[in-house]
């Protein structure tokens, strides 16, 4: 693990520790963003409606895969930095291994679920058909997801971040390329942009594969290529769940919010759905920053320095606010042209009415809490308090998010804008009590994530 952390001008570390995780997070939305363009370009309305909705489905399945790739992640990384290379070995086959018995169940759950659940979303009847479509092939390639994330979670934890972004940019340089191919070329439409992100994501696994076989000798299989070792499944499980709790509730208050928003007509679904991509995108430096966090105020805990884990606490949440200031201000004075970007010239000004809309509430003080309330959450995680983020998680995305969407647009009567106001207004309380949490101080005396792995290694 990068020990540099510990030493050193904090804010000069944070950044520069964030730097490559910004790219790689802006270079991993070309995904999305170019499904969303491309066929917002070339299939309409429809088909924007149809992969937002279907992406909701993504965000879930991507937060299981993260949730396993994580732990194995961090167990790397612990390993390495006990120079302890058998158990470098173990974690990483064992990872390998976890990771396609995951996505075979995943991929089967996906099969049986995603239309039943995208009919309880309310898809549009125009959009359905095309969704049906998407969501098939995304869940036919399971497998190349859940394998690209554990290559790149190892190169991280081994201490390689530049393998991981180049992996990204290959990726979505064969994303978009794709795209071209099968959805303007061969005239695929929706399943067209599905099976580009699903082969551009088997290309860059493929590759990650080759270069951890060169460069790693962690990855060579030793003596079985199925190799498992149960006390990693638990170390890795014990990491990895809390995350994938925390990250598949928010995503599934996005997708009701999302059902709850199709009832309005493909013109509205179209435009939030666009409206939340330009919103994802616009969030990455304040994620970025957060991860960084939760990775140096660890370390700092682990060292037993909480003074320098409260600076970066500090640190983290000034530049996160500010960059939240800059990307509010942008989408502001940007929010027609960020969403003609996404619709065809001729396309229903319902769309872009609706979509400019979407912004023009939801990136506004939302930005700014948002922010707070996630450089806390990511602080809580990297101090070993899973509890708390989850509990921060649960908070923002049902009581908040859904309680206020519902209530103002339902009950208040307030329809689309209804939505749109819970959640601008959704993670001001969680980001209060995140703060709270801080100042309170109780996390310097939380179990640390290095004694933790180390009990997990006796």
């Amino acid at each position: 693990m990068n020990h540099t952390l510990l030493s050193g001008n904090v804010p000069r570390c944070l950044l520069r520790f964030a730097a490559p995780l910004l790219f790689a997070n802006f270079l991993q939305s070309f995904y999305s963003i170019a499904d969303m363009a491309i066929v917002g370009q070339l299939v309409g309305s429809t088909g924007l409606a149809a992969v937002s909705s279907a992406s909701m489905l993504v965000f879930i399945i991507n937060s299981v895969c993260t949730g396993v790739t994580m732990g194995g992640a961090a167990l790397v990384a612990q390993y390495k930095g006990a120079d302890d290379a058998v158990s470098q070995a173990e974690v990483t086959h064992t990872l390998f291994v976890l990771s396609a018995l995951s996505a075979v169940l995943v991929t089967i759950a996906g099969l049986l679920a995603y239309r039943p659940i995208l009919t309880l979303m309310d898809v549009p009847r125009a959009a359905m058909l095309h969704a049906l479509a998407y969501m098939q092939v995304i869940c036919l390639g399971t497998i190349f997801v859940f394998g690209y994330n554990a290559a790149c979670s190892i190169l991280r934890g081994l201490g390689d971040s530049i393998g991981p972004l180049l992996f990204v940019a290959i990726a979505a340089a064969v994303n978009i390329a794709l795209d071209f191919l099968f959805v303007g070329g061969f005239q695929m439409g929706t399943r067209g942009a599905a099976a580009a992100t699903v082969l551009s994501q088997g290309v860059s696994f493929s590759i990650a594969l080759l270069f951890l076989r060169q460069r790693y000798a962690v990855f060579h299989f030793i003596n079985n290529p199925f190799l498992i070792k149960y006390r990693h499944i638990k170390s890795i499980l014990k990491i990895g769940i809390p995350s994938a709790i925390q990250m598949t509730v928010l995503n599934l208050s996005y997708l009701i919010v999302t059902g709850m928003l199709n009832g309005y007509g493909v013109a509205i679904s179209a435009a939030a759905g666009i409206g939340l991509k330009i919103n994802t995108f616009a969030a990455m430096p304040c994620w970025a920053i957060g991860q960084a966090v939760t990775t140096m105020a660890g370390q700092c805990i682990g060292a037993q320095m909480p003074q320098r884990a409260e600076q970066t606490a500090k640190t983290g949440l000034f530049c996160a606010v500010a960059s939240g200031i800059i990307m509010t201000l942008a989408i502001q004075l940007f929010a027609g042209p960020a969403i003609s970007l996404f619709i065809p010239i001729h396309a229903d000004p319902a769309v872009l009415q609706a979509g400019i809309l979407y912004l023009r509430i939801c990136c506004s003080i939302n930005f700014l809490a948002y922010a707070v309330m996630y450089i806390f959450d990511s602080f809580a995680t990297g101090v070993g308090d899973a509890f708390f983020a989850m509990f921060n998680a649960l908070l923002h995305s049902i009581t908040m998010r859904l309680l206020l969407s519902w209530l103002l647009a339902v009950k208040c009567g307030l329809g689309y804008i209804g939505i749109c106001l819970g959640e601008a207004i959704a993670p001001i309380i969680p980001a209060i009590v995140g703060l709270c949490y801080f100042l309170r101080g109780a996390w310097r005396s939380n179990d640390n994530a290095a004694r933790n792995y180390k009990k997990d290694s006796d």
